[in-house]
């Protein structure tokens, strides 16, 4: 068991910074190491499930490490199939967070088709405060973003501290390819979202996702609708 370790911010921030470029070019076991003897039981991973290659690769050298899940009711069955596989077969703890409000009281409160007017505040309803909230159990989190998939991640550095949540966030991921990523699936047989494999280079809510036009943005499949290729939980 470990608690939590009192860090002024700027300690934090020189820490995140020191870690991050000593940890550039070694593998994704050796990130999930530094950060599990760092934050022992204070760490966590999250998931679209999209894939499960980052529960696969955190749960080699952590077993039994909590998985957070997203549960904004609005996934589609592929994704939620993705959740039971993940929970069934791998050695994790799956937590499934939900929002205060199901999508029915969401409706009722604010007008149905939320996402279709302002998606940033359905984000914000279903996504971004549930994260919050499951956050608040951890020092630092685990997330799959990797350097090639959009322009807006090509500097994701290994190790960053995040101010607004005061928390660090590990990205074990962020020098992969996504050959190396293919590679990774096929040696572990990892589970896959079926739609990867239907046009969907990214897989978020259904009202707010799209199939991929083939070598383009993978996130352009993303509130297609709207200037907005984030939902805003990797925001600071």
């Amino acid at each position: 068991m470990s608690t939590a370790v009192a860090r002024t911010r700027e300690e934090s921030i020189a820490l995140a910074k020191e870690a991050s470029a000593q940890l550039e070019g070694k593998t994704a076991d050796k990130i999930v190491e530094w950060a599990a003897g760092e934050f022992g039981d204070r760490f966590c991973v999250t998931s679209s499930f999209a894939d499960a290659v980052l529960a696969h690769v955190v749960s080699k050298v952590v077993p039994g490490v909590p998985v957070i899940f997203l549960d904004t009711g609005l996934h589609f069955a592929e994704t939620l199939r993705v959740r039971e596989v993940v929970q069934r077969t791998l050695p994790v703890t799956v937590r499934s967070i939900r929002p205060r409000q199901t999508v029915a009281e969401q409706d009722a409160e604010f007008g149905p088709r939320l996402y279709a007017r302002d998606p940033d505040e359905c984000c914000f309803l279903r996504k971004i405060e549930p994260l919050e909230r499951a956050l608040s159990d951890y020092d630092a989190w685990a997330a799959g973003l990797r350097r090639d998939e959009s322009p807006s991640r090509a500097n994701t550095p290994i190790v960053g501290f995040e101010q607004a949540r005061d928390k660090f966030k590990v990205s074990p991921l962020a020098q992969w390819s996504q050959a190396d990523v293919d590679a990774y699936i096929s040696r572990y047989n990892v589970p896959v979202n079926a739609l990867m494999r239907q046009g969907y280079a990214s897989v978020g809510c259904w009202p707010c996702t799209r199939r991929t036009p083939p070598g383009g943005d993978p996130r352009g499949g993303r509130w297609p609708m709207f200037d907005k290729t984030e939902c805003g939980l990797h925001a600071g």
